[in-house]
């Protein structure tokens, strides 16, 4: 017999979820969906087993705008420990090679300013990418390496927290596809001695605030109050949800009437004044502003619907 499909309940929004230590983002999503018995749910970008920290899932129709979390900024606090060099550029890889460590916080200062602005960067064989449909660690596991091109990405800055003989703690603020743990190896290269990562916390994706993050202990704990007192646990759950266009809050904001969001909601571009010349605009819908949608400015400067959601 097959497994029974999960179906789930209709909720949007998005889970701020502080992914603990040792899971992987995908097993983290399925806890979210479970305990919100979500009917679709989506991650915003992995976060290896070994790192901690801000990892969004969006529930229901916020997944349409998923892709847009997964291109903004990411912040970071990490621990590089200096002298060893492993496989996987982690705690968790096999020990490549081993050196002595006789660096000044002089050399290291001006090694980890070298990393900001724009540049190219290789991922790693440890990453999710893909080769011929495969991820990349799969290969690396095998050991087999493949060839990755290099990728732009944009460090806009990053800061030494504290350096303690062979340990340096610093936080990083990147743009999408910067890989952390590659960054540090290259900087121990650089410094001679070798480094990996010991530990990493995602500290920030776009403008979400960090004291909104919830752990799945949190969660576990408010479904268990919820069942025991005999409550529905969406009442004591979903109020943890930051609305789904937090997630493309960033693009300005057109209001429509009923008569103009019909077109949108038919497929049809719209004349409106007072709308940008070009580019992406979030969608809302009379005096409260209901969010119905991404539009985007079309050649003929009108307003055409890009990705909406379903109107409940």
């Amino acid at each position: 017999m097959g497994r029974r499909r999960f179906k789930g309940r209709m909720v949007d929004g998005i889970v701020l979820l502080d992914k603990p230590i040792g899971l992987s983002s995908n097993e983290a999503l399925q806890r979210v969906k479970r305990i919100y018995n979500a009917a679709k749910a989506g991650h915003t970008g992995a976060l290896d087993p070994l790192a901690t920290g801000m990892l969004p899932i969006c529930l229901g129709e916020a997944t349409k705008f998923s892709q847009f979390l997964l291109d903004a900024d990411k912040r970071y606090e990490v621990t590089a420990k200096l002298g060893i060099r492993t496989t996987t550029s982690d705690a968790d890889g096999e020990v490549v090679s081993e050196r002595e460590v006789n660096v000044t916080a002089e050399q290291l200062a001006k090694a980890v300013a070298s990393f900001e602005g724009d540049t190219m960067q290789v991922p790693s064989m440890y990453s999710a990418l893909k080769y011929k449909g495969e991820p990349l660690y799969k290969y690396a596991r095998q050991g087999i390496e493949v060839p990755r091109e290099a990728r732009p990405i944009t460090v806009f800055e990053i800061n030494i927290l504290s350096f303690n003989g062979d340990e340096v703690e610093m936080e990083v603020h990147c743009s999408k596809g910067t890989y952390i743990r590659t960054i540090v190896d290259d900087l121990g290269e650089l410094l001679g001695c070798g480094a990996f990562v010991s530990q990493l916390r995602r500290t920030g994706v776009s403008g979400y605030p960090y004291e909104r993050m919830v752990t799945l202990e949190q969660l576990d704990k408010i479904l268990e109050d919820a069942l025991a007192d005999e409550v529905t646990p969406s009442e004591r759950l979903d109020p943890l949800l930051l609305p789904m266009d937090t997630a493309i809050a960033h693009f300005e904001a057109v209001n429509l009437d009923e008569t103009m969001a019909s077109y949108i909601m038919h497929g049809q571009p719209v004349q409106l004044s007072g709308v940008p010349a070009e580019g992406l605009v979030r969608l809302t819908l009379g005096e409260q502003q209901q969010f119905i949608g991404l539009g985007e400015i079309d050649e003929d400067g009108l307003v055409a619907p890009k990705r909406l959601v379903n109107l409940k």
